[in-house]
């Protein structure tokens, strides 16, 4: 099913015409979703009613649904469980903090990355999102406070969805769109070497990180098998393309498992493998999956594991526990429910 969100302003306008209605009522509808966070038909009062009655028949605003919104207590995090046409379920995650308001999106129905720890490639793979249902999610997230900042860290592997994200990406930094700048969106990946070379040739200047989780490819490859395809030194290469291509410091993301990848040892191997490379690395701290048995290190472990790695002269942040209580890590809500 494609909705309002899936065709560009000229795309819309061509079928608005089709049905005896001016052009510029394209541009309407995309004032309304994209400015004024106004998400169905019958809110769009300066559209005709026989209008929005068609439109609502056949050509749905929205592509997804919200099916289960769930703040944490003091409102800062949003998990949204969100239906697509066809039952499939996704999730987003709205994160404020001050004045900033980032929106992590999925972008697959589930992911075929496989990641050991992970609970959204648990049950594979369904589907690529479409770039509709991918902007769809910063847009409910928008009804609540504007939106400052976008994560590709959702659900699924971004870029092995590649031309629905440069789609999605497009139009949130189209000036007749979302008009964000290109500056405050991210893309993370496992590392899929070619589609990271692709991305750094469109010359979009998103931020880039890298889900590393192991300082060498043996304990990498065993948390991560997707990252067997492709070794840890042409992994490094491509970074340092994506940054001189771009202008942009490539973030390494690395989950901290007790037992794992959390040892002295491993914080000194990835202090070396990252020294002079000048790149970041965000240390997350495990979040126990249900059915998994993966454990997160105690703080104090953490705290050592940052400052051996810092020692290192690499740049190193921790990022905060934020959604824990609403199972804000991906894939924890949809498994709820049965998926």
């Amino acid at each position: 099913m494609i909705s309002a969100l899936d065709l560009d302003e000229t795309a819309l306008a061509q079928r608005l015409i089709s049905v005896g209605e001016p052009a510029y009522r394209a541009r309407q509808i995309r004032t309304h979703l994209f400015r004024r966070a106004v998400l169905d038909y019958e809110n769009m009062t300066d559209l005709p009613a026989r209008v929005r009655e068609h439109l609502s028949s056949e050509l749905p605003a929205m592509p997804l649904t919200v099916q289960q919104r769930l703040p944490t207590p003091d409102g800062e995090t949003v998990k949204m469980l969100l239906r697509a046409h066809d039952a499939e379920l996704i999730e987003a995650v709205s994160i404020r903090d001050g004045a900033r308001h980032t929106v992590c999106v999925s972008s697959q129905v589930g992911c075929a990355m496989a990641c050991a720890f992970c609970a959204s490639g648990l049950n594979g793979v369904s589907r690529n999102l479409t770039s509709g249902e991918i902007v769809a999610q910063v847009l409910y997230a928008a009804v609540y406070a504007t939106v400052t900042n976008i994560v590709f860290m959702g659900m699924g592997e971004p870029l092995s969805n590649f031309p629905r994200l440069i789609e999605s990406i497009n139009v949130l930094t189209d000036p007749s769109g979302i008009a964000m700048s290109a500056r405050r969106l991210t893309v993370s990946t496992v590392g899929l070497v070619p589609r990271i070379h692709d991305l750094a040739a469109t010359g979009i200047p998103v931020g880039l990180a890298i889900s590393l989780h192991g300082p060498d490819d043996a304990t990498r490859g065993r948390l991560v098998p997707a990252a067997r395809l492709y070794s840890i030194a042409e992994l490094l290469k491509a970074a340092d393309n994506y940054s001189a291509a771009t202008g942009r410091r490539v973030t390494f993301e690395y989950t901290l498992i007790a037992g794992e990848n959390a040892d002295p040892k491993h914080a000194k191997a990835l202090g070396l493998l990252l020294a002079g490379t000048g790149s970041q690395v965000n240390l997350i701290p495990y979040n126990p999956v249900r059915g998994l048995s993966f454990t997160e290190p105690a703080p104090d472990v953490v705290r050592l594991f940052a400052a051996i790695v810092s020692s290192h002269g690499v740049t190193v942040t921790t990022r905060k526990e934020k959604g824990r209580k609403v199972t804000a890590a991906c894939g924890q809500l949809r498994r709820t429910t049965g998926v």
